[in-house]
């Protein structure tokens, strides 16, 4: 009866050989990476060895062409180690993804080869200064002069701004409003492209984040993805499985903080015996847990249907990337409580996490815009 809730034999390896990895390559390094502010580009690439660049990019353009669930095993046991680096390997799987899935022969010949290995590493361009939520009311302009588009605006809070060599871009060919946004992929090297100051953010310090600037950019007509006018559609799906990965690195990193907490509760004493013989700290360890395993189930409930194109795949990823979202975090904040005063400190790992997974809850839409969507799937 349990079987068709349990991971299959290929999913159990996919999940072990990414968990090793990240015991391996990440977590012994990524402290080291949050508080330098290291970019660890080598760690990134060596993981797209495993064929973690393309997760589902189809195999005929050279991914490993799994499903959603399989990428979010993967973003999952990655966040163990480092969630701001799986979230960036995340980020770069969805735009390479949606080049695969809607680019022309051109721009799949001309870029896919690279992105699979990571060696060109792509970032995901729709948030502006002006437009965070409100995501279609976005001004960065693309007016089409002959056989390429000349794109005018900015872009904000771009993983990878700076870093990466291409930018699946949002942009305006058209009217106000969702149907007048197409989809461009600009290259670093471009005449017109420059980047804003690093952000200094409160957590993800091993991922790179900057403004894209773009001034009167000429770009191929050949560069598009989709057709003028799909650019909002494509974005939208895009998210879909960009919500999973967020969702799965909320999971990652609040397990971490978990086991992290059961270790240690079982070696601090105070009042003359372990915290963790206090019904206090089980009722807490409980409801962490139970926290944990029910966000997991919906995520991968999600992930399911976004793979089998199911019609309430949207309204499934909000709610998953939701729930994964607000109990990592929750799960992350009850840990320190339970570490005290040495949960504050660099010295442990759970302030970093508590740092990293803040961000989660506004990335990729935020929890209120997913409760917006569901909200009005629900009354359609």
């Amino acid at each position: 009866m349990t079987d068709q809730f349990q991971l299959t034999e290929d999913q159990l390896a996919i999940q072990e050989m990414a968990r090793r990895f990240t015991a391996d390559a990440i977590t012994p390094f990524a402290a080291q990476w949050d508080e330098e502010h290291l970019f660890p580009r080598e760690t990134i690439k060596a993981a797209a060895e495993l064929g973690f660049g393309a997760i589902y990019v189809s195999e005929e353009a050279g991914g490993i062409g799994l499903g959603r669930l399989e990428a979010a095993l993967i973003m999952e046991a990655m966040a163990y180690g480092c969630p701001a680096t799986s979230a960036f390997i995340s980020i770069h799987n969805m735009a390479a993804w949606m080049i695969d899935k809607f680019g022309g022969d051109a721009i799949k010949a001309r870029t896919l080869p690279g992105l699979v290995t990571m060696d060109l590493m792509a970032s995901y361009c729709l948030t502006e200064p002006g437009s965070g939520s409100d995501a279609a009311a976005l001004k960065t302009t693309a007016r089409l002069e002959g056989d390429h588009y000349v794109v005018t605006g900015t872009k904000q809070f771009i993983s990878g701004g700076g870093v990466n060599d291409l930018y699946v871009t949002m942009v305006r060919t058209g009217d106000d409003g969702p149907k007048g946004i197409t989809c461009l992929v600009i290259e670093k090297d471009m005449p017109g492209v420059s980047f804003g100051a690093p952000e200094k953010k409160l957590g993800w310090n091993a991922s790179p984040t900057a403004q894209v600037i773009l001034d009167n950019v000429k770009v191929p007509v050949a560069n598009r993805v989709g057709a003028e006018g799909q650019g909002f559609a494509i974005a939208m799906a895009g998210l879909d499985g960009g919500r999973l990965n967020i969702g799965a690195c909320s999971l990652g990193g609040a397990q971490r903080c978990l086991d992290e907490a059961v270790s240690y509760v079982k070696d601090r004493a105070q009042f003359g015996k372990a915290i963790a013989e206090f019904q206090n700290t089980q009722f807490t360890l409980a409801d962490m847990a139970t926290d944990l395993e029910a966000a997991r189930a919906l995520l991968y409930l999600a992930a399911a249907k976004v793979t089998a194109g199911a019609p309430d795949r949207t309204r499934f990823s909000a709610m998953a990337k939701k729930l994964a979202t607000d109990n990592g975090s929750s799960v992350v904040d009850r840990a320190l409580q339970l570490f005290g005063g040495y949960g504050y400190l660099r010295d442990y790992p759970i302030e970093r996490f508590w740092r990293d997974l803040r961000v989660h809850r506004i990335l990729e839409g935020t929890n209120e815009v997913m409760r917006l969507i569901v909200g009005r799937d629900l009354l359609k």
